[in-house]
């Protein structure tokens, strides 16, 4: 049956059909319309942001936990600017969105009345795909095709530009039904892949952010048990890809091309799955895969396979079906996967004995070593929790502890745009109440994000926001110079003191409760207690910085 309604009605029906329960936004006046239409649609929870960066930052949360597209509203030409760090992190680790901008009444654009501004433009270079929409009649239409682009491979943000007029319009326009979703299936080339792992004296696994967006965690297990490779995330991942405390987990690859390399070496047979790009942090004049290495890639997207990872054996096709169909093909035939995943125990069991003995190492000390205070965070997390990590350094440290297994139970961005760690670690539990989460924020990344604690506080959004205060961009105070390859010191603009940072009056500021922590025992226990909480809650969490060292 054909349905026929007048644009904004038309909006809200689109919106309940692809399922979109809750609306992220910061509202101007060309959001009008759309407010006086939610006013009416107690079904469509409107979720406010008192600024654009924590809209989207909540809105990426969102959509990872549900496991669907967020829908977001921002307002004309300088809305969009302050979220576009917000799009550039989701099209880097494809979330999916669609997120439309008011612009201003087409009858009065000629006159560059404030605030309007080429939206399309402006959103082209951060976004996969942007519709200008110009006639009612074609709003439904592209609003369906925003939605489907959002989750086609790879997945990202979608943007539109609505008129604020248009929205006004009383006009009845034909809404379409909505279409299915086609499926991948199983990569022909299952076969050719089985042979050269099947064959390897060395196999290793790099498991990309495709994995664990794909639901293939666990067949990635089972394939790698059958050949007994190494498996290593790709460097500054996203999420658990596979589960931490396995015998086979080798670490996260480094960020650099040079240190991918040392790695990789080691091997004959990588199998690369759901990641097309490595993304090195810092340059190195190295190739990332040595020449002796035989490169087996799986995407689920043409366009990505050998991008940048030249492949040997191109797969594409679904991950999920692909894998388990590798892993039975796999099946029985490798002698040496037992040998292979004894020796990784014991190699795994020596590493973590290592990072123990360095954080036992840092108790009793004033501020905390990092690592001491990410191995008592580690402690105190429910078996169940979301981490959500915005944590330049102290992060490295995190992941070193960490031995999560379950899938989403780990959130990142390799988009790199910060401010990120607050609003996403919101956004998911709004999205999955039934799971704590807590977001560990360095300093410098709180600041980014700090906004989103009024959306916490007036929500009640129980999240534990644990803050490593150390007062300075540390990164930056390692990291080696682009010109001489050389740690400099006295480096300008690197502290956040004095005066001292006070995380606590901040978060009061907002209305969140908050807790300063000197000690690993007692994070341990304020983290347990503050997830098992039903309100937010900030623990500012003192720890060394370079000044301590």
């Amino acid at each position: 049956m054909t349905v026929r309604l007048p644009p904004i009605d038309a909006l809200l029906h689109v919106l309940r059909e692809e399922r979109v329960t809750t609306v992220f936004g910061n509202p101007g006046t060309t959001e009008l319309p759309l407010l006086d239409a939610l006013a009416t649609a107690p079904d469509l929870r409107y979720v406010l942001g008192t600024h654009e960066g924590s809209v989207m930052s909540m809105a990426d949360g969102y959509a990872r936990a549900t496991r669907r597209p967020a829908f977001v509203n921002l307002h004309v030409a300088a809305g969009l600017a302050n979220g576009m760090v917000g799009l550039l992190n989701a099209r880097r680790s494809h979330t999916p969105l669609v997120v439309t901008a008011g612009q201003q009444d087409r009858r009065h654009l000629a006159q560059d009345p404030m605030l309007a501004g080429d939206l399309v433009a402006m959103a082209r270079p951060v976004v996969k795909e942007v519709f200008d929409v110009q006639h009612g009649f074609d709003l439904p239409l592209m609003l369906r095709r925003a939605f489907a682009a959002a989750v086609r491979p790879p997945a990202g943000p979608v943007f539109l530009s609505l008129p604020m007029d248009l929205l006004a319009e009383d006009e009845p326009v034909v809404v379409p039904a909505r279409s299915a979703t086609p499926e991948l299936g199983v990569s022909p080339a299952v076969r050719q892949a089985a042979e050269l792992l099947a064959r390897a004296d060395r196999p290793a696994i790099v498991a990309g952010d495709g994995v664990g967006r794909g639901d293939a965690v666990a067949e990635l297990v089972t394939l790698a048990e059958a050949c007994g490779a190494t498996v290593h995330h790709q460097p500054m991942f996203d999420g658990i890809d596979f589960p931490l405390a396995h015998p086979l987990y080798g670490g996260m690859l480094p960020a650099t091309n040079a240190g991918i390399r040392a790695v990789l070496q080691d091997h004959d047979v990588v199998l690369v799955v759901g990641t097309h790009a490595f993304r090195p942090h810092h340059y190195t004049a190295a190739e990332a895969i040595p020449p002796s290495v035989t490169i087996i890639q799986l995407e689920d997207c043409s366009e990505t396979v050998g991008w940048t990872v030249p492949a040997d054996v191109a797969m594409v096709g679904d991950v999920r079906a692909t894998v388990e169909a590798l892993a039975a093909a796999l099946a029985g035939r490798v002698p040496a996967a037992h040998d292979r995943i004894d020796r990784a125990a014991r190699q795994a069991d020596q590493r973590r004995r290592v990072i123990e003995s360095g954080a036992a190492a840092g108790h009793g000390l004033r501020p905390m070593p990092a690592l001491a205070a990410m191995h008592a965070l580690a402690a105190g997390l429910p078996a169940d929790a979301v981490v959500v990590e915005e944590a330049i350094t102290s992060g490295l440290r995190l992941r070193d502890v960490l031995r999560l297994d379950r899938p989403g139970s780990y959130l990142h961005t390799v988009g790199g745009g910060l401010g990120f760690g607050i609003g996403a670690a919101i956004g998911h539990r709004m999205g999955a109440p039934d799971r704590p989460v807590v977001a560990v924020l360095g300093d410098g990344c709180a600041m980014f994000g700090l906004q989103g604690l009024w959306t916490a506080a007036r929500h009640q959004v129980p999240v534990v926001f644990a803050v490593m205060n150390n007062g300075e961009y540390r990164t930056l105070k390692e990291t080696p110079s682009g010109r001489d390859g050389v740690v400099h010191q006295g480096r300008p603009g690197l502290d956040l003191g004095p005066p001292a940072l006070d995380f606590t009056v901040a978060a009061r500021f907002f209305g969140v409760d908050a807790v300063r922590v000197l000690d690993p025992e007692e994070l341990t226990s304020v983290i347990a207690k503050g997830a098992a909480g039903d309100a937010p809650l900030l623990v500012d969490v003192a720890i060394a910085g370079h000044r301590d060292a």
